[in-house]
Parts: structure tokens; sequence; C-alpha cells
């Protein structure tokens, strides 16, 4: 009996070692985006991913034909919305064109685009209407493609001559 249970408890590690192996560097790209760190430097975003990659172990044997990435993939969402993962242990500002998003665009935006997943099926996940998820969209994608100027870019006006 003993040698059974050993013989699917191997066979279940390197299943999902398999999974890690093809999967993780791509999660991790999410995690990263989502967080908007940068890719060399992505604590939270590794944090992120070893949470969801635990649960998604622990959940192994009670998939039964789901496909694993997509567990994965929706408890890292998940977890990223509710903010049920340790949080950051230093304040430090997101970089890039991610950081004029908020963490809710980030996450519409790196699930629609990056994990091309379906608008109904992201309003599904995060609960919310796809109207709202499609509002989302459209607001995140405008401030990609036309970031806001900062303070210092802002050429002030010339003043005017007095008469």
């Amino acid at each position: 009996m003993r040698d059974r249970q050993a013989s699917r408890d191997a066979r279940r590690a390197r299943e999902f070692e398999a999974f890690v192996a093809g999967a993780a560097g791509r999660l991790l790209h999410a995690a990263t985006l989502l967080t908007a760190e940068p890719h060399d430097d992505n604590p939270r975003a590794r944090r992120l991913l070893t949470a969801s990659l635990a649960r998604t172990y622990a959940s192994w044997d009670r998939l039964r034909g789901e496909d694993p990435y997509d567990c994965a993939r929706k408890d890292l969402a998940v977890r990223f919305a509710r903010g049920t993962w340790p949080p950051r242990p230093r304040h430090r500002r997101p970089d890039g064109v991610l950081r004029h998003l908020s963490p809710q665009e980030r996450l519409i935006l790196v699930l629609r685009l990056f994990e091309g997943v379906g608008e109904e099926q992201v309003a599904a996940l995060l609960g919310l209407p796809m109207e709202r998820v499609r509002a989302v969209h459209t607001r995140a994608m405008g401030l990609v493609l036309h970031p806001p100027r900062g303070p210092a870019s802002v050429t002030p006006l010339p003043k005017a001559a007095s008469t």
C-alpha cells in the first residue's frame, strides 16, 4: 500500500515539475507585468507566482482534465486582484509605461492582451460586469498608447509682454 502511494506521489511530482518547466516562464512574465516590476528585479512577482504554483500543486490531483496552466493563471490573477499574497518588503514605484495604470487596469490588460483571455472570461474571473471590463481595458489601452506627461515634461507658457 505504501509503495503504491509513494509511486503516485512520485508521478504527481514529476508531472508537476514538467508543468512548471514549461509554464513558469510565461507565468512569471505575466506576474511581472501585473506587479509592474523590472524583469531583472521582480521579487513581488516571484512571490505571487510561488503562491499560485503552491496552490496549483495542492490541487493537482483534483484538476481531472482541466488545463493546469489555466488554473495557475486564474489563481495568479485572483491573488493579485485580492491582494492575498505576501506584500512587498519595500516601497518602490512601478517602472515603465505600466506605472500609469492602476492594479485593476494592469490585471485586465495583462489577461486580455498578454494571456489572450476573452472579455467574458475576465469578467467572470474578476466578478465584474462585461461593460466594466471593456471600459477598464479601453482606458488602460489609452494610457499605454498615450501616457500622461509628467510635471517635468510640461513646458511652461511664455509670460505675456506688458503693454
